[in-house]
């Protein structure tokens, strides 16, 4: 009987759970048995892994019973993330490689029936829960063995040590019994930690001629945090502005970069030339709220959390599922979300901007100077109605985008480029965090009456406009929260009564004109 053991990770939410993969072989009628709550596609390794033995000339087992268990035995495994630690188990138990080298490395990837390893999703999430575990116990990390495609996005941490490999051979090589193997052997190669690409290219908000008003709006949500909606008629260039948002942001910081490129890892959506690029998510109208929330067994991101440290556009919002908008409304205040399930549960970051636009009517021109409208008011009513409250209620700024006339777009010059906005932007957010320690969007409790402190006459504007609009407790915080953030663009020290009145034009409820 000859028992090893093998390192690696799986995925629950953002978390790389550690997994012990034991490969036991006896005496017996020849199987192969996998067990330790695998789902399909991890069963299907037993396949996958004889093949790859096979077919690059080692010996496989076959006249014995292999039972690998992937331990702990409680916790869901899924893909082919384990086809690699269950070969070296396999190979190790048999006696072809020295078990006791394996020690100190932690092993990931997916086997081809010829050997060649296949990259998997989350290797940023696995090599960031390597250098948390190693800080946690102040051990050095174990190194960290991945394939080609994978470990290059794996050494974006800096305290991670990863290898990369193409095939299974490569990795064999290193562990075979007797002298100790060289770093370098074949395709096997320590990767350096990746140092930082070229600065983002967004799309430039000069490309938007005219709207002053919905431009204001923007930077203002740039500054602070704070979430849009953008009412105006087809063409006005709503989705033109949303699109050009993400280049108003500060530049990423090192820690935001690793947060939003794990998630997107986890979807299978990281390539390295989106490395410190915030990301900019649009799902079309007709997503579930599972698309957009996240779900599935095992849990998967949805589309906020893979817009974390980023923005959220969605077009068309009325279009929406209802289900799928009122999802929405936990995330919006607390930058993540929980999904449970029966026996596990997974949290993902969802600290991401949202800029939804909408038509004001179903044929769009109710209000515009260019257009009649052909919708009547109960038309009107049911299609602002599609938007409950509660939502409405959690986004701060709304905004009229008007349609411009031709003698407006044509031969006129562009407008401000997004580099100036952003430098505008990045110094009215030092002050606030400075300040707070934070965004002005995510002032909450004693802290929206330390910062946003009014003197008599905005405080007196500002009862008014509530009591004459209905605003609820919560409008009424957002609103200053705004005013905050219009008053660290002036570079104003207190917030005063001009800043409180533009943030209450940025709170009016959606109307027929």
């Amino acid at each position: 009987m000859s028992l090893s053991l093998v390192h690696s990770r799986a995925l629950l939410g953002l978390q790389a759970r550690p997994v012990c993969v034991e490969v036991h072989l006896a005496n017996g009628l020849p199987s192969f048995t996998l067990v330790g709550l695998a789902e399909t596609e991890v069963k299907e390794a037993r396949e996958r892994v004889r093949s790859a033995i096979q077919n690059t000339g080692l010996e496989f087992p076959a006249n014995k019973r292999i039972t690998v268990n992937l331990a702990p035995a409680d916790l869901p495994k899924d893909s082919g993330r384990f086809d690699l630690a269950i070969a070296l188990g396999i190979l190790a138990a048999s006696g072809q490689i020295d078990a006791g080298k394996l020690k100190g490395y932690e092993f990931a990837g997916e086997l081809s029936l010829g050997g060649d390893l296949r990259p998997v999703r989350g290797a940023l999430a696995m090599s960031l829960a390597l250098a948390d575990d190693a800080r946690q116990s102040g051990q050095a990390p174990p190194r960290l063995v991945l394939p080609e495609g994978s470990a290059q996005e794996a050494a974006l941490v800096p305290e991670a040590e990863i290898y990369r490999a193409p095939h299974l051979l490569d990795v064999v090589r290193q562990f075979l019994p007797g002298g100790t193997a060289p770093d370098v052997l074949d395709g096997w190669t320590r990767v350096e930690p990746t140092s930082t690409q070229r600065p983002p290219d967004y799309p430039d908000l000069a490309d938007v001629k005219g709207q002053a008003a919905a431009r204001r709006a923007l930077e203002i949500a740039a500054a602070g945090g704070h979430s849009v909606l953008m009412m105006g008629a087809p063409g006005s260039g709503k989705s033109m502005l949303a699109q050009r948002f993400a280049g108003l942001l500060p530049a990423m910081t090192t820690q935001e970069a690793l947060e939003s490129a794990a998630v997107a890892s986890l979807g299978g959506r990281f390539t390295l030339d989106n490395w410190a690029v915030r990301p900019t998510c649009a799902p079309h109208h007709t997503a579930s709220a599972v698309a957009l929330v996240g779900g599935g067994s095992p849990p998967r991101p949805g589309e906020i959390s893979l817009a974390h440290r980023g923005v959220l556009f969605l077009d068309e919002l009325p279009e929406f599922p209802r289900a799928a908008l009122e999802a929405l409304r936990e995330p919006l205040e607390s930058g993540s979300i929980t999904i449970s399930r029966a026996a596990h549960r997974a949290e993902f970051p969802a600290r991401f901007q949202l800029v939804a636009a909408m038509n004001p009517c179903p044929c769009g021109y109710l209000g515009s100077s260019l257009r009649a409208c052909r919708c009547s008011p109960d038309q009107v009513s049911r299609y602002q109605g599609k938007l409950s409250g509660p939502l409405l209620d959690r986004i701060d700024l709304h905004v009229e985008v008007g349609a411009l006339a031709a003698n407006e777009l044509i031969n006129t010059p562009p407008g401000e480029a997004s580099a100036h906005i952003r430098s505008r932007v990045a110094l009215a957010r030092e002050r606030a965090i400075s300040r707070q320690g934070s965004t002005n969007q995510a002032l909450e409790g004693q802290a929206i009456d330390a910062q946003c402190h009014l003197d008599d006459a905005a405080a007196k504007f500002l009862n008014t406009a509530a009591a004459r609009l209905g605003w609820s407790g919560r409008s009424i915080h957002r609103c200053l929260k705004v005013a905050r953030t219009i008053a660290d663009l002036a570079g104003a020290a207190t917030v005063q009564l001009t800043h409180v009145a533009e943030a209450v034009q940025y709170r009016r409820a959606l109307k027929a004109h």
